[in-house]
C-alpha cells in the first residue's frame, strides 16, 4: 500500500481502521508497523474529520412552524388538460415551421452564390495564354 492510497482510505472510511474495507486492512496493518509516524498524524488528522462530522445535526422544525409554512404556499395550480396540450402543440408547430422555412431558404439561397472558378484553374489558364504570348514574340 502506498501512502497515497493510505490518506485515501483514511479520508473516505475514517480514522477506525476496522471500518476500512477487509481487503484493504492487511496492507495498512503493514504500512502502519513500517511507517508510525505517517500513520498516527494520518490517522489524528481522520479523526478531527470524524469528530466535526459527528457535530453535524440537522435542525429540528416545531410543528406549528411546519404547519404555518404548508398553509402559506400557493396551491398547485391545475393541469391545462387538452386544451392546454393543443395550446402547446401549436406553439410547437409554429417554431417547427419557422425552422424548416430557415433552412429551405438557406438551401435555396447558398445555390444561387456559386463559388467563383478556383484560383487554380484560373492562373493555369492565365499560363497558358502567356505559353502562346511567347510563342509569337520569339521570332521578333
Amino acid at each position: 500500500m502506498t501512502l497515497d492510497r493510505f490518506l485515501e482510505l483514511a479520508d473516505a472510511h475514517g480514522a477506525v481502521v476496522a471500518r476500512w474495507p477487509a481487503a484493504e486492512r492487511e496492507a495498512a496493518a503493514i504500512l502502519m508497523a513500517a511507517e508510525p509516524d505517517f500513520a498516527r498524524q494520518s490517522l489524528a488528522a481522520a479523526d478531527r474529520l470524524d469528530a466535526a462530522l459527528d457535530l453535524w445535526a440537522p435542525l429540528s422544525v416545531q410543528q406549528g412552524l411546519r404547519e404555518v409554512v404548508i398553509a402559506a404556499a400557493p396551491l398547485a395550480r391545475p393541469r391545462g388538460g387538452l386544451r392546454g396540450w393543443l395550446l402547446g402543440a401549436g406553439v410547437g408547430a409554429g417554431l417547427a415551421a419557422a425552422s424548416a422555412a430557415g433552412l429551405v431558404f438557406g438551401v435555396v439561397l447558398s445555390g444561387n452564390l456559386a463559388p467563383p472558378t478556383s484560383a487554380p484553374e484560373a492562373v493555369s489558364a492565365a499560363m497558358a495564354g502567356y505559353d502562346d504570348l511567347s510563342e509569337t514574340t520569339e521570332g521578333v
